[in-house]
């Protein structure tokens, strides 16, 4: 089958993924076949890309985010049949979605519920099970005494998804943060009561605006550089959810508000082997919602063809950090 793929870690200037042949997927018994029709682009897979090459003499085939049709069903895979629409996330540790076919485990892929497209389907996974387990945990809604959270990165798809999932299923005040006026506009668009601008003074500015505590701050972007203000603007005893912490982060300025931290990753669950058919109830209750209204379907862009061309684009708008919303990629 034909799949996209790269062999060494690269920069958006030495684009070196190729169309290439490859062998179909073997499916394990827990594992579904899928069409692929659509695919998600993440700003994960640009960094993957420029970080992470394949082990020598291999190759690297991303793609975490996927909508299409099942070809074949494991022994031991239940609650689906050949036929059926899907849509979701895969597995870091295997090929993924940037392909004609993919192997997954059935316990993180939804049915598609008539009236939504694949192209809006593959705009939900990543963001919107990033957005529920950072938000809720295991809950279905915020834990007691959260009822105002800023969201860092208000425009890009997890804080999208987090802001229309704080609107649909709970009371809380939502502030977002954007700098450009396309940005904010997407924000208020997309359910944040106040959009604030994260290169100004964001704690000035929630002050002006009334707003004297933060009790979470659900950060996507930037959240080693924005410690400070951030433990500023956080109540004691408040919540800080983090998706992009790595390498060395000095987070001593929030140890004097005993503030708790939760990182996220949305591939934990599968990695662990921990209560995996949860992200698969999770992504049906997401595109349930899109489909009654509840959610909008977050595709601002979408690329036809499954070609190095159209993934070179994705990742020039990903990486360009001036888009909102999701780049789609229909196949």
């Amino acid at each position: 089958m034909k799949a996209l793929a790269y062999r060494t870690a690269h920069p958006l200037d030495a684009f070196a993924i190729e169309l290439i042949d490859t062998a179909e997927p073997r499916p394990r018994d827990t594992d579904l076949l899928v069409s692929v029709r659509a695919v998600g682009i993440n700003p994960g897979e640009a960094a993957i890309r420029r970080t992470r090459g394949a082990a020598p003499g291999g190759r690297i085939i991303l793609g975490f985010e996927f909508a299409g049709v099942v070809e074949s069903v494991g022994a031991r895979a239940t609650g689906f049949a050949v036929g059926d629409r899907v849509l979701g996330t895969g597995d870091m540790s295997r090929d993924g979605a940037w392909a004609e076919r993919l192997a997954v485990d059935h316990r993180v892929v939804a049915r598609i519920p008539d009236g939504l497209s694949f192209t809006d389907a593959a705009s939900l996974p990543i963001g919107g099970l990033t957005a529920w387990e950072a938000l809720f945990r295991d809950r279905d809604g915020l834990a007691p005494g959260i009822d105002r959270v800023l969201i860092v990165g208000g425009a890009g798809g997890v804080g999208t998804m987090a802001a229309q999932l704080l609107k649909s299923r709970t009371t809380a005040l939502v502030v977002s943060t954007a700098s450009r006026p396309a940005s904010r506009e997407w924000c208020t668009a997309t359910g944040a009561d106040l959009v604030v601008d994260h290169t100004g003074d964001v704690p000035a500015q929630l002050r002006d605006a009334g707003i004297d505590r933060i009790d979470l701050v659900l950060s996507t972007s930037g959240t080693a550089g924005n410690v400070g203000w951030i433990a500023e603007v956080l109540r004691p005893f408040g919540h800080l959810a983090a998706v992009d912490l790595h390498g060395s982060v000095d987070l001593g300025p929030l140890i004097g508000r005993s503030v708790s931290v939760h990182t996220e990753t949305v591939f934990s669950r599968i990695t662990a082997g921990v209560d995996v058919a949860v992200q698969g109830g999770i992504l049906a209750g997401l595109a349930a919602d899109a489909v009654a209204g509840r959610l909008r379907p977050i595709t601002t862009t979408v690329l036809d063809g499954l070609r190095v061309d159209t993934m070179r684009t994705a990742h020039e708008l990903v990486e360009s950090g001036r888009t909102v919303g999701k780049t789609v990629i229909r196949c």
